[in-house]
């Protein structure tokens, strides 16, 4: 028997929201986590983008049924499995670029400042994208979720130059406290600009993460945002 593939082409599906009058906009980027789709991770951008911002919620691949608490089943969405993980991630890579090249070129946002965010599953897959592209990010923000497993031996990595914001709960069903103190730790070693949190929170976005994303993309350094000519 041969293992063989073929490559095929798909549709990659996001919502995008701007502004009305907005012109070379600073844009988010938000990306769900395991099980939730494109809607849900937009309404949750929307809570935390400050006036002005573009927002592209991007919707996961992988297309599943996942059973509700009454008995029934609804669609969801996911990005990565244990299957060729690696073509996956590449996906999702590429999938943003896709979004920043699209909106770049019709000039409704500002390539300069384009900021990722990410809940659960999607953290460290926002995280790889942003060490594989050191300099195609302004900020990033990852809630409740791990970092890249290859970190440290992977060749494509290096330190992103976008700055990063870590939020996690002290009660997260997922991850026990002392695994993600230790992703905050590693972190704040390998990466030159980086602040974290802990709150009293399970595996959520609580109101305060959002209440402290708000603030922190509201308040970005005006220096170091490029003013459009």
């Amino acid at each position: 028997m041969i293992y063989d593939s073929v490559s095929a082409t798909i549709k990659l599906h996001y919502e995008f929201h701007l502004p009305e009058g907005a012109e070379k906009a600073p844009l988010l980027i938000a990306v769900h986590g395991y099980a939730a789709h494109m809607g849900y991770m937009m309404r949750e951008a929307k809570l935390v983008a400050p006036e002005g911002f573009a927002i592209a919620s991007i919707q996961g691949p992988n297309r599943f049924f996942r059973p509700t608490e009454d008995g029934q089943y609804k669609l969801a969405f996911g990005w990565l499995s244990d299957f060729e993980p690696q073509e996956q991630v590449a996906l999702h890579h590429e999938f943003v670029l896709k979004v920043i090249d699209k909106h770049s070129e019709d000039g409704t946002i500002d390539p300069d400042r384009v900021f990722l965010y990410g809940f659960s599953q999607a953290c460290a897959l926002n995280f790889r994208f942003a060490f594989a592209n050191p300099d195609a990010l302004k900020g990033l923000v990852g809630v409740c979720g791990g970092i890249p497993g290859d970190l440290d031996t992977s060749d494509l990595y290096q330190p992103t130059n976008a700055e990063v914001f870590y939020l996690y709960g002290d009660d997260d069903e997922f991850y026990a406290p002392e695994k993600l103190e230790a992703f905050d730790k590693r972190l704040d070693e390998y990466l030159p600009s980086y602040q974290s949190r802990k709150y009293v929170a399970k595996h959520e976005i609580s109101q305060e993460m959002r209440s402290d994303i708000r603030k922190w993309l509201a308040g970005f350094p005006a220096e170091k945002q490029r003013t459009a000519s």
